[in-house]
């Protein structure tokens, strides 16, 4: 039986979904034992004296963070060697067996206290793979041993945002594979984070499908509801760092929710995409990539296709040694922070005239597009699929970006749309798109008008729109 498309547009996201799509950008921190080593994936046999960060500062990272325009960060608070950034009482595997902090530190709770003091969300990675604990593959005792460790992170440092998983599973010391019980690691997650997303290996975020920032022309939120479960079957997941597998770019799955797929499903589940990509080479960090760090316009670009493309973006910036960003990272992302603010803070079309072509029978004013307000929106009388919007500037301005949002908590509507600017008495094609969604970033030739008209030329149902913004980027 396929998806009608009522049951797809009334397909909405959950409070705290909407909550996570409107932090847009925000950074991973893979630190750990893989830092000194030189690893990218530890083996659980390392030292716990080699983890010594003698000038660790979250502080640091949370100020190089929030200058670049980031709203939260997600810690690698176990990676896969299972060394844990925290004093945990159920191994001798963590910073209490490190002669850093004299045994005291905790890594965890600096970057929370640091996190809350400049205004940033905080998220923690988990690794379900651990390749120390003994009683890895022993499935219930492990189990038991993970929600343990999970109860700990949720109970003893605040508010989380996002609880990240990922699927990587091999087999334990004993020969054995481990079976993850997500069900029971979600209801923990639920009951003492209520408001936190899961993601990845998670019923809330969807990974986009690689770790190199590609991103889709047209990303669905509203999916088939078999794609939660893609990332946590074990066969498919990730057993071995070959360098291969994060790399991959699936073109078969370019489309996901479209009319097409909707006739071939019998289930559709709100689920937005996560890009998640490093601002490096590699995950944590090598001085071998102090060189190879992404320039500003490489960021740039990151930024305009993942946030501008329906999803969130999620950027690894690894400390270093030292235990703090390293001036190369902390440089170009300061930078690209000052080009998001020149840019994307002042709309040309904040003080701009809106006529829509069915103004009259409107359910909410056109001039809700430009007020600035996420709550407030555009939308034409049911059974107009198509619709038409003009904006008058006032005077002409020069641009090169357009932003249009949709009122996601009314559904993913709109599926293909035209802007245009006029010339004289002509109508010239400036720029065609497919999704909207939460938000789509058009990049234009720079462009010279007053005058603007968005055209939806096909949509599910009558479209939603609560944003149109209008910027120029100097770069």
């Amino acid at each position: 039986m396929a998806v009608t498309i009522q049951t797809a547009v009334h397909t909405i996201p959950s409070p705290r979904q909407l909550k996570w799509q409107e932090m847009e950008f925000y950074a991973f921190i893979h630190f750990g034992m893989n830092t000194f080593t030189g690893r990218e994936w530890g083996l659980g046999n390392e030292a716990p004296s080699l983890f010594k960060p003698e000038g660790l500062d979250a502080s640091q990272w949370v100020e190089v963070c929030k200058s670049a325009g980031m709203t939260g960060i997600i810690l690698t608070c176990k990676h896969h060697d299972g060394f844990c950034l925290w004093p945990s009482d159920y191994t001798d595997y963590s910073l209490k067996a490190s002669p850093w902090r004299n045994g005291r530190g905790d890594v965890v709770r600096e970057l929370a206290e640091a996190c809350r003091e400049h205004g940033l969300k905080l998220g923690i990675y988990l690794s379900p793979w651990d390749r120390h604990e003994p009683s890895y593959g022993d499935s219930p005792a492990y189990n038991a041993y993970f929600l343990n460790q999970l109860r700990e992170l949720l109970t003893n440092y605040g508010h989380f945002f996002c609880v990240w998983f990922d699927g990587a599973c091999g087999e334990g010391s004993n020969g054995m594979v481990q079976e993850y019980d997500w069900d029971a690691y979600y209801r923990a997650i639920r009951e003492m984070q209520p408001d936190a997303v899961i993601s990845i290996c998670g019923p809330d975020v969807r990974w986009c499908g690689n770790e190199i920032g590609h991103t889709r022309k047209s990303e669905w939120s509203v999916v088939p509801e078999t794609m939660k479960d893609n990332e946590i079957i074990q066969a498919k997941s990730q057993k071995k760092d070959d360098g291969t597998f994060s790399q991959r770019v699936d073109t078969t799955d370019e489309d996901l929710g479209s009319r097409t797929v909707l006739a071939k499903v019998d289930h559709v589940i709100w689920y937005p995409a996560e890009v998640d990509v490093s601002i490096r080479p590699r995950w944590f960090y090598h001085a071998d990539d102090d060189d190879r760090v992404k320039s500003v316009d490489e960021l740039i670009d990151l930024y305009e296709s993942a946030v501008g493309g329906n999803s969130g973006l999620l950027l690894n910036i690894p400390p270093d040694r030292r235990g703090v960003i390293h001036e190369n990272d902390a440089r170009n992302l300061r930078e690209f922070g000052q080009w998001l603010r020149s840019t994307y803070g002042n709309d040309l079309a904040g003080k701009a005239n809106v006529r829509a072509s069915c103004t009259r029978d409107a359910v909410v004013d056109a001039k809700h597009v430009v007020d600035g307000c996420t709550d407030t929106f555009w939308c034409p009388p049911a059974g107009m699929e198509k619709a038409e919007l003009e904006l008058d500037l006032g005077e002409e301005y020069v641009f090169n970006r357009i932003v249009l949002k949709e009122h996601i908590p009314s559904g993913q509507r709109i599926e293909r749309f035209q802007l245009e600017y006029r010339q004289g008495e002509r109508w010239v094609p400036l720029y065609e798109g497919t999704v909207v969604g939460y938000k789509k970033i058009c990049r234009l030739p720079q462009t010279k008008a007053r005058y603007l008209r968005l055209n939806i030329t096909e949509s599910r149902i009558n479209p939603t729109l609560s944003g149109f913004g209008v910027y120029f980027s100097g770069r």
